[in-house]
């Protein structure tokens, strides 16, 4: 379970390593810290702390977009449980982009 901060509604915030093309969204920050208890909400606050990332990370349905791998600890959340992948103090999130050939 997350440790809380002595506020019940505060979380620890988790890093975040953003992929280099997505870089210059995120003011050129390779890591970008923010709070949330699951995948989603770590997500959403990083979509509300830079709004142009949104587009990038959801479809219109909200979901992870197709080309997105977002990764907890080295397990893709896919073969978890997406975005209501539980995280805890310690967690390494990554986002990295999928493989496109053709």
């Amino acid at each position: 379970m997350r440790q809380r901060r002595n506020d019940p509604t505060e979380f620890m915030s988790l890093p975040i390593t953003i992929p280099t093309q997505l870089r210059p969204l995120t003011d050129n920050l390779d890591i970008v810290e923010v709070d949330g208890e699951t995948i989603g909400d770590l997500l959403k606050n990083l979509g509300k702390r830079y709004p142009a990332l949104n587009e990038r990370i959801f479809d219109a349905q909200g979901n992870v977009r197709r080309f997105l791998n977002v990764y907890v600890n080295q397990d893709d959340i896919r073969w978890l449980q997406e975005q209501e992948t539980p995280v805890k103090s310690g967690d390494e999130i990554s986002i990295v982009p999928g493989m496109q050939g053709g």
